[in-house]
């Protein structure tokens, strides 16, 4: 739930690197992401979750292989898990 979540509880990427501009200006590195820049980044973070998975199941036996329903659900189930962090982001009225 942390990994879908955030993309959206700050504006640096990957919660590291400060988020520039297209044009680069340093005056706008303090940016708000845009976001698509946010889906982009949980669908990296929801593709580093499956093989932190994937890599736990393989060393305590086999791995089973999966077949796209699978990766349809857990793509969903991804997606479902990151609500909070959008309402809060895009859905919550700020005040001030």
């Amino acid at each position: 739930m942390a990994a879908a979540n955030l993309p959206f509880v700050n504006d640096r990427l990957f919660a590291m690197l400060p988020f520039k501009s297209a044009a680069g200006d340093r005056r706008v590195a303090g940016r708000r992401k845009p976001l698509f820049v946010r889906l982009l980044e949980m669908f990296v973070l929801y593709l580093v979750v499956g093989a932190a998975g994937f890599a736990l199941e393989a060393r305590i036996g086999n791995a089973f292989p999966q077949t796209w329903e699978f990766y349809a659900i857990t793509g969903c189930l991804f997606i479902v898990l990151a609500f909070p962090g959008f309402v809060v982001r895009y859905l919550r009225k700020h005040h001030g």
